[in-house]
């Protein structure tokens, strides 16, 4: 029986640590800082690509940290419902995926270095999640705008499938059509909630881990 209990209370520690979870504690929502970020107008140097790779306070934090991005965005992309939101695409029934925007300057990043972080920040062979999050909304997708985007991430996919993983990479690679800002309140979420639980214990982590393999990447802080 104890052993029984142990295991209930494990699981249902893990729920409440994952992103979805907190969509559904209206009570602790209410105490985050939902403050909106600043809004983000890019100039005409400014190129945009597209990443899911797990939840999307994660990811934006993991881009924004890397030098010549200028703004990361969270949002929603990949699927065919239109107006997706928070709660809808928590269903999987939406067919899109936590998605960030990467804005950045082609002169000091490349797409290609992009991709890098992408493939380097998350584990690219879980099929429809990154642990602590599982659902197609937690899929890893890598969206292109060109033939020459497409090639990019191809052939960082065969590389890598042929250098470590052994063939096992299971992300998407998906021409881009629309993407779907998410609401204000996700939008630098790891920075404004530092306290958070979700944050503490999987998105400040994961930030780290990148850090700390590409300390060559990140900007001076």
């Amino acid at each position: 029986m104890k052993f029984t209990k142990n295991v209930l209370i494990f699981f249902f520690s893990m729920s409440l640590l994952s992103c979805l979870a907190f969509s559904k504690q209206e009570d602790e929502k209410t105490s985050l800082n939902k403050k909106a970020k600043t809004i983000y107008k890019p100039n005409q140097e400014t190129e945009v690509a597209y990443f899911a790779s797990g939840c999307f306070w994660c990811v934006e934090a993991i881009f924004e940290s890397v030098i010549g991005v200028e703004e990361a965005v969270s949002g929603y992309a990949g699927g065919r419902t239109p107006n997706p939101t928070y709660q809808s695409i928590g269903t999987g029934k939406t067919g899109h995926a936590e998605t960030v925007a990467v804005y950045y300057n082609p002169n000091k990043v490349s797409f290609e270095t992009l991709v890098t972080v992408f493939f380097g920040s998350h584990n690219p062979t879980t099929k429809n999640g990154q642990h602590p999050d599982y659902g197609t909304q937690y899929r890893s997708i890598a969206f292109y705008n060109s033939d020459a985007e497409k090639q990019i991430i191809l052939n960082k996919i065969e590389q890598l499938n042929r250098d470590i993983y052994d063939g096992k990479i299971a992300t998407e690679v998906t021409k881009h059509t629309k993407f779907f800002k998410a609401e204000d309140y996700h939008q630098d979420f790891e920075k404004r909630n530092p306290n958070q639980g979700y944050v503490k214990a999987v998105s400040i982590p994961r930030l780290n881990r990148f850090k700390s393999k590409f300390p060559e990447l990140l900007k001076k802080e």
